[in-house]
Formats: structure tokens, sequence, C-alpha cells
């Protein structure tokens, strides 16, 4: 099942402004994989796809989650990318296909 909300509106936290992030990567060492993937789940991200997650993060919530991937990727071949993204960009988002479980493949991912 899907868990990150379909249709999300603005997000307020305290009075701050949550954007949705988007995090997508490429990491051949499955081990490291394995410790950013359980490090985004940590920070309430959500697995979209197998190398994607999302959820909403203020600024600053999302500056801590950059530096804590740049500590756990330092020195090693890994490529990730993040993305803020307003609720309107995000609400446009298509999604084909089947969707699939990824909880069940998380050891492997």
């Amino acid at each position: 099942m899907l868990e990150v909300p379909i249709n999300i509106g603005l997000l307020r936290r305290g009075g701050r402004l949550e954007l949705i992030t988007l995090v997508i990567y490429d990491i051949p060492d499955n081990a490291l994989r394995y410790k950013v993937a359980s490090y985004l789940k940590s920070k309430g991200l959500k697995r979209v796809q197998k190398s994607a997650f999302a959820g909403p993060l203020t600024t600053g919530r999302r500056a801590e989650l950059i530096a804590g991937l740049r500590k756990l990727i330092h020195g090693q071949q890994a490529n990730i990318q993040v993305y803020p993204l307003t609720p309107a960009s995000f609400n446009q988002r298509v999604v084909l296909g089947v969707e699939l479980s990824y909880e069940e493949e998380e050891h492997l991912i």
C-alpha cells in the first residue's frame, strides 16, 4: 500500500511550512544502500519505489537529512538526489502500473 498521502495540501508543523521531500538514490553497495534506506525511514520518509522515499519535511529537517546522508555516503560510491516539492507539484504526479509493496523486500533494496 502506498503510504504517502495521495492528496496533500499545505502542510504545517509548529507553524512551519513543510514541503514534500523526494529522495532518490543509486547505491551499488548493498550494506550502504540498506543504511541509507533505514536512515530515511528513521526521518519519517516512506518508501515509494525501490530506491525512492518521500515525506513532508521543514527546511530545517531537510537540511539535517541532507547532512546525515552526506556523512553516511562520505567517500563511497553513491548518488543521492533530494527534491523539495510543493504539495501542488506532488499532487500532479502520475502513478502508472501496479502498486507494489516494498516493505517485504527491504532487506534486498
